[in-house]
C-alpha cells in the first residue's frame, strides 16, 4: 500500500518514489521533562548495545499494558487545527481554562495542528461544551461533536510577532545524501544499521498521533457501537513501524453485551434484541458498511473513503488528511493483534532484532524486492519472519521458537482464537535472554548468505519450531503463518521474484565478505558497508573487478560463497581496527 503520511520517506534515490496524496507532517514536539511521553519513550525504545546483544534489566511492559496506557493517553487528548500565526503561549493558556494540559507538540499537514493531551477526561468535555458549530453562508455543516477542533485568532496582528516562540523540530527521515553521509562517516557496519534504524523508527509523537486518529475513529463508530474500541494493529505497534507506514487499525466489538456476573443475580437472564444475519462474514461486511459511510459523510478530515468489503478480510480504506495517514479499518481481526503482540515480543527481547529487520527490510525496498503494489513481490512481513527464523538458527539462538514460548505461558496467556492456538507466555520478564554475542556486521553478512543458500525448492519456514521443514505445496516461497498454521503468508510470491531475492542476497554476502578484505578508506567518499548495498545496484561498487572476471556469474558467486563458508568461523578486522567481526557465542 502505498505511503501517504506522516514522516514519508524521502531518502535513498534507490527506493521508488511514490506520488504523495498528502503534505508530510512536520512535528515540533514540545513535551515537558517527566511527562509520561518521556516514561512511553523510555519503555519502547530499544536498550542495551545492539552489537553485542547485552540488555537492559530493567522490568519490561507487556504489550497489553503498553496498549492499555497508549489508549488512555489518547482518550485525554485533543487533535487542534491552528492559525499558522500563533503564540504557544496564549494557545496554552486558553486551553488551560478547561483544566491542566499533560504534553502537547505541533506538526505540520495542510496547516499548524497541535497535538494536546490534558491530565483528565474531564477537560475534553469542559472544551467541546465551549464550542460551537461553524455557520456556513454558502455551504450547510454537518453538526458533529468529536475532538477534532478548528482553532481562529480574533485578532491575529497581536499575536505576528510571537511565532518564533514555537521550536521547530523535524521528524523526518533524513534526505537521501544525509542517510548516505551518516552511513558512510559511520564507524562500522553495526553503527550503519543502528544509525538507520533510529533515522527511520516511529517517533513518540507520531506513535501518539497514530493511537489518537484511532480515539478519534471510535469515536464515531460508538455513535452505533457505544462500548466499541477501534485499536492499531501491525507496524503501528510491533515497534518494526517506519515514518510513513500506513495505519492499520481494527474495530473491536468483544466487548459489547459481555455479561457483568456481578449483576447477574436471580432466576432471569435478559438479553439484547438483536438482528439475525446467516454468516460473521457478512455480518462483519454490514458493519463495515455502515462505518464507511459514517466515515465518508461525518468523519472530520476523513477522505477518499473506499469499501473493500469482498476481500478475504473486508476493510474500509480511507485517508486521514489531518494526520496524514492511510488508513485500513477491518473489525474483530484479533489474530492481526496477536501477530502484533508477537513481533513486539521478538523485536524486545533483543535489541540487534529491530536494527536487522530494518536494515533487511530497507535493503530489500532498495532494489525493488517489496513494493507498495500488490502483486507476486515479497512483503515487509514475510522478510521479518525470515530475519526471526534467521536468528532462531543461529548458536546459541538470539532468539527462541515460538513453541518454546509457549511451554514458557501459564493459565492466564492461554489463547484460543478462531480454533487456532495463539498461547505464548506475555510477560517478557520471564524469557531468558539470549548468550549469543554476534555483531550486527556478521548476523548482515550470514543473513544473505544462510537465504542465498537455502533450499526454496524443498523446504518451508517455520518460526513456530524453528528448523526448515518439507514444503507441503508447490508455492515458490512458503513461510507457515504462525498462528493460523495451514497459511502461507508468502503464497503470492512469484518464482522471479524469489530468484531475484536469492541472487541479491548472494551478491550483497559477497560485497560485504570483499569488503572485508578492501574497506575503502572514509576519504574516498565511497559508499561501503550497509550504503554499498542500498545502490539501485549492488554490483556498481565492483563493476570493474566483475569486469575482470569472465566465468559465469553462477559459477563466481557459488565459489564465491565456498570462500564466504569456509572463512566464517575466523575473525575479520579492518586495518584500522574499528570495525571487527566476532564469531564468539
Amino acid at each position: 500500500m502505498a505511503v501517504r503520511g506522516v514522516g514519508r520517506l524521502t531518502c535513498l534515490s534507490l527506493c521508488a518514489q511514490r506520488n504523495a496524496r498528502f503534505q508530510r507532517p512536520v512535528f515540533r514536539p514540545l513535551s515537558c521533562p517527566g511527562t509520561v511521553a518521556a516514561d512511553f519513550r523510555r519503555e519502547e525504545q530499544p536498550s542495551g548495545s545492539a552489537a553485542t546483544g547485552s540488555e537492559d534489566r530493567s522490568p519490561k511492559k507487556r504489550f497489553t499494558e503498553v496498549q492499555k496506557e497508549r489508549r488512555e493517553q489518547a482518550q485525554r487528548t485533543v487533535l487542534i487545527h491552528c492559525p499558522n500565526k500563533i503564540s504557544e503561549k496564549k494557545f496554552l493558556k486558553y486551553l488551560s481554562q478547561h483544566g491542566p494540559i499533560n504534553n502537547h507538540f505541533f506538526y505540520e499537514s495542510f496547516g499548524l495542528y497541535a497535538v494536546v493531551e490534558f491530565c483528565q477526561k474531564e477537560s475534553i468535555r469542559s472544551l467541546q461544551n465551549g464550542t460551537h458549530t461553524p455557520s456556513m453562508v454558502t455551504e450547510a455543516a454537518i453538526p458533529f461533536r468529536s475532538r477534532f477542533f478548528n482553532l481562529k485568532l480574533k485578532n491575529p496582528s497581536n499575536q505576528t510577532s510571537e511565532r518564533p516562540c514555537i521550536q521547530s523540530s523535524n521528524q523526518l527521515p533524513p534526505s537521501s545524501k544525509k542517510l548516505f553521509e551518516l552511513l558512510c562517516y559511520a564507524e562500522s557496519i553495526d553503527d550503519q544499521l543502528n544509525t538507520l534504524l533510529k533515522e527511520f523508527q516511529l517517533t513518540e509523537e507520531n506513535t501518539r498521533l497514530r493511537y489518537l486518529t484511532c480515539s478519534l475513529i471510535e469515536d464515531i463508530a460508538a455513535a452505533y457501537f457505544p462500548d466499541c474500541a477501534v485499536r492499531p494493529f501491525g507496524s503501528s505497534v510491533n515497534t518494526f513501524g517506519k515514518l510513513g507506514c500506513d495505519l492499520d487499525m481494527f474495530l473491536d466489538l468483544d466487548e459489547i453485551g459481555k455479561l457483568s456476573t456481578h449483576k447477574n443475580i436471580g432466576n432471569f437472564l435478559v438479553e439484547f434484541q438483536v438482528k439475525n444475519v446467516p454468516s460473521e462474514r457478512i455480518a462483519t461486511q454490514k458493519i463495515l458498511s455502515v462505518i464507511g459511510e459514517c466515515l465518508d459523510h461525518f468523519g472530520p478530515s476523513c477522505v477518499g473513503v473506499q469499501k473493500i468489503l469482498n476481500a478475504r478480510c473486508p476493510l474500509v480504506r480511507f485517508s486521514h488528511q489531518a494526520s496524514g495517514f492511510q488508513c485500513d479499518l477491518t473489525t474483530n481481526n484479533r489474530i492481526a493483534l496477536k501477530s502484533s503482540e508477537l513481533l513486539y515480543i521478538y523485536g524486545a527481547l533483543d535489541s540487534r532484532v529491530r536494527a536487522l529487520v530494518f536494515s533487511v527490510r530497507c535493503w530489500a525496498r532498495a532494489h525493488s524486492l517489496t513494493t507498495s503494489i500488490p502483486g507476486a513481490w515479497i512483503t515487509n512481513f514475510s522478510l521479518t519472519v525470515m530475519v526471526i527464523f534467521f536468528l532462531q538458527q543461529r548458536s546459541p539462538p538470539i532468539l527462541p521458537t515460538l513453541d518454546s514460548l509457549k511451554t514458557l505461558a501459564d493459565a492466564e496467556d492461554k489463547c484460543i482464537i478462531e480454533g487456532n492456538n495463539c498461547t505464548f507466555i506475555r510477560d517478557l520478564n520471564k524469557i531468558k535472554p539470549s548468550e549469543n554475542t554476534e555483531t550486527l556486521e556478521l548476523l548482515l553478512k550470514e543473513f544473505f548468505e544462510y537465504f542465498g543458500n537455502f533450499a526454496f525448492n524443498k523446504n518451508s519456514i517455520n518460526i513456530r519450531q524453528g528448523r526448515e521443514q518439507n514444503k507441503p505445496d508447490s508455492s515458490p516461497l512458503h513461510i507457515q503463518n504462525p498462528f493460523e498454521t495451514s497459511l502461507n503468508i508468502s503464497k503470492n510470491v512469484s518464482q522471479s521474484q524469489l530468484q531475484k531475492f536469492v541472487d541479491l542476497a548472494r551478491e550483497s554476502a559477497w560485497i560485504l565478505q570483499e569488503e572485508d578484505k578492501d574497506r575503502p578508506s572514509p576519504s574516498s567518499n565511497q559508499p561501503w558497508g550497509l550504503a554499498a548495498l542500498l545502490l539501485s545496484s549492488v554490483t556498481n561498487s565492483k563493476s570493474l573487478a566483475k569486469k575482470k572476471n569472465k566465468r559465469p556469474a553462477s559459477e563466481r558467486i557459488r565459489s564465491l560463497l565456498d570462500s564466504i563458508k569456509s572463512n566464517s568461523t575466523e575473525n575479520a578486522t579492518t586495518a584500522n581496527g574499528k570495525r571487527t567481526i566476532s564469531t564468539h557465542t
